[in-house]
């Protein structure tokens, strides 16, 4: 029963990976104009957070705030790094620098003016968050704030980084 038990968690697991959702093929632009590929944005193989956000929109800038007050703490235990997106239209993304500048966010800002990319997630609402493992593939999204909502963000981190850890050490067990 023990080796059946295994034998399906293990297959459940690669189905899991076989159906992660990878990061699409969508070009943004970053808030100084140069070309994103959606695809290739990395953390260096750990997780990292894509945020989408407005700058009409109360709830998604009280979390970018909420998180910027200790973004530099999560990344000095997680390594984890911040992807905000903006998905305000064409003729307002003259205003999100402004805004990103004013409230001091230190995070690699991108503009979605047709929510492209929102939209291939299945994001309906604002604030909407995904969360990538270290490899880009998407492990969860959550839209909407409350405060303290980011707390449940940095504990699906640690979670990830907690696998990888242990991922490592038994790959180094079995060398």
């Amino acid at each position: 029963m023990k080796h059946i038990l295994i034998a399906l968690s293990l297959l459940l697991t690669m189905a899991g990976e076989a159906l992660a959702q990878k990061l699409p093929q969508i070009t943004l632009k970053d808030i100084s104009g140069k070309a994103v590929r959606v695809d290739t944005l990395s953390n260096g193989g750990k997780p990292f957070i894509i945020d989408f956000f407005a700058t009409w929109c109360k709830p998604c800038n009280r979390e970018l705030d909420a998180i910027a007050e200790v973004y530099e703490e999560w990344q000095q235990e997680t390594g984890v790094k911040l992807f905000a997106v903006s998905i305000d239209r064409a003729q307002n993304t003259n205003k999100v620098k402004p805004l990103v500048d004013n409230h001091g966010w230190t995070y690699d800002v991108l503009l979605d003016p047709n929510s492209d990319l929102r939209r291939t997630f299945g994001g309906e609402l604002i604030p909407y968050v995904v969360i990538c493992d270290g490899e880009g593939n998407v492990v969860y999204k959550h839209n909407g704030y409350t405060d303290g909502a980011e707390e449940e963000l940095i504990e699906k981190v640690r979670e990830l980084v907690a696998g990888d850890e242990k991922k490592a050490d038994e790959k180094k067990d079995k060398e």
